[in-house]
């Protein structure tokens, strides 16, 4: 593995110690017990173990960072400025209807910065990961966004508002994360969702950045109702020229 901070490599190990959890679990989908957590969306409780265990190893850690996560919400620890940045399972629904895309994703922020985020896809074994101001790297490997010119030529992942809207060739994953994660690894060429938590978008945005590509800005003391455009720097404002009304 190339030279990471020690706050990485604890990232990555937590990432790999709960995968274990997750790839058992969706192979007994008919065992799992599900609770409603609001329209077309759910939480598992594998879902729920996942971020106890990421808690658990990250405290063990750094025992004064704060939490930001999508099931506890904010836990405020003595570093106020610090926070780890937590989706147990971006794209659950994925997860509990048997298909395979699906991530973890942590990033860390230091006040209105994102320092390094880790998405890690545990069926794939694939894990991207980035720090601030040295670069983005896919399984060891460092990676690029795509150098692609002309519109017709990419392809862009979105939610289903944004399908509904966009004249650009789309994709709909149901994992934010990962289509994050594919834009800075130059598999697609843009993302854009409304609405969307900071969750699911902070370890995405500093793997682009860090893969060379251009992200909006975005306010990192928000944690929902967050507005993302993100795409390779060529494709970035031809992107945004077609959203001008999303």
């Amino acid at each position: 593995m190339n030279s990471i901070s020690p706050n990485l490599n604890v990232m990555i190990r937590a990432c790999e110690k709960v995968s274990k959890v997750i790839i058992r679990d969706f192979g007994e989908l008919e065992n799992l017990q599900v609770l409603k957590k609001g329209p077309k969306d759910f939480v598992t409780k594998t879902d729920k173990r996942v971020e106890e265990i990421l808690i658990e190893e990250l405290t063990k850690s750094k025992k004064n960072y704060s939490f930001i996560t999508e099931e506890t919400g904010i836990i405020n620890n003595s570093e106020k400025d610090i926070f780890w940045i937590i989706d147990p399972i971006d794209g659950t629904t994925n997860f509990l209807h048997g298909i395979p895309h699906f991530a973890i994703s942590i990033a860390l922020k230091f006040k209105d910065e994102i320092r390094s985020g880790v998405i890690f896809d545990p069926i794939k074994n694939e894990i991207f990961y980035a720090e601030k101001n040295m670069g983005s790297f896919y399984n060891n490997q460092r990676i690029r966004v795509s150098k692609k010119n002309e519109l017709e030529e990419c392809l862009f992942a979105t939610n289903h508002q944004g399908a509904k809207f966009s004249e650009l060739n789309l994709r709909y994953s149901g994992c934010a994360a990962l289509d994050l994660a594919y834009v800075g690894a130059g598999r697609l060429d843009g993302f854009f969702h409304n609405n969307i938590n900071i969750w699911d978008i902070a370890a995405g945005a500093i793997i682009i950045q860090e893969a060379g590509g251009k992200v909006n800005d975005l306010n990192y003391f928000e944690i929902n109702n967050i507005d993302i455009r993100a795409a390779s720097n060529n494709i970035y404002p031809k992107m945004l020229e077609k959203l001008k009304n999303f």
